[in-house]
């Protein structure tokens, strides 16, 4: 027969085993791509296509999303998962040069980092906010705040690498 002291070791192991109410309970506020109405989902919910409540569309579609100043703020402090964005100008050789790679970085960074993009001739007070002195310029937020930036284009591996090494 077993002691209490040596019982209590199993016991501890078996608990550390069983999640959390707090971790089952978690969940994520995700802004819609669409009706930008923000969404809560449970996190073990991330992987499995969520919908939006608001019109049903996918919450993630592995595309890049277009921001503009009307909807910036909502997604990035909104979001509760990372959000990468993409200062860049139609006019900028090297941004035409990475928008493919950048889109199939999306494709591979979802579910788990929302991927969008800011044309910066169209909002350029959101540019000078955030100091953007040459194009591209990738900024990580995190919680509302950025949590990397890098400037110069860069190819889909890189990317990926990139924001991976910060999240």
């Amino acid at each position: 027969m077993r002691s209490a002291a040596a019982a209590m070791p199993a016991a501890l192991e078996t608990a550390s085993l069983i999640p959390s109410s707090s971790f089952m309970a978690e969940t994520l506020h995700l802004v819609c791509p669409e009706c930008e109405t923000i969404n809560r989902i449970p996190a073990m919910r991330l992987q499995q296509a969520p919908r939006c409540g608001q019109c049903h569309q996918p919450l993630f579609t592995g595309r890049v999303i277009e921001l503009s100043e009307a909807n910036f703020h909502r997604h990035i402090e909104h979001n509760g998962i990372p959000v990468l964005v993409d200062f860049w100008a139609p006019w900028c050789g090297p941004c035409k040069m990475m928008a493919p790679q950048y889109a199939e970085a999306a494709g591979e960074l979802g579910p788990g980092v929302r991927v969008a993009k800011l044309n910066t001739e169209v909002a350029p007070t959101l540019a000078e906010r955030f100091g953007i002195r040459s194009i591209p310029t990738l900024i990580l937020f995190k919680a509302g705040r950025e949590a990397g930036r890098h400037s110069g284009a860069m190819g889909k591996s890189d990317i990926v690498r990139w924001v991976r090494e910060r999240i």
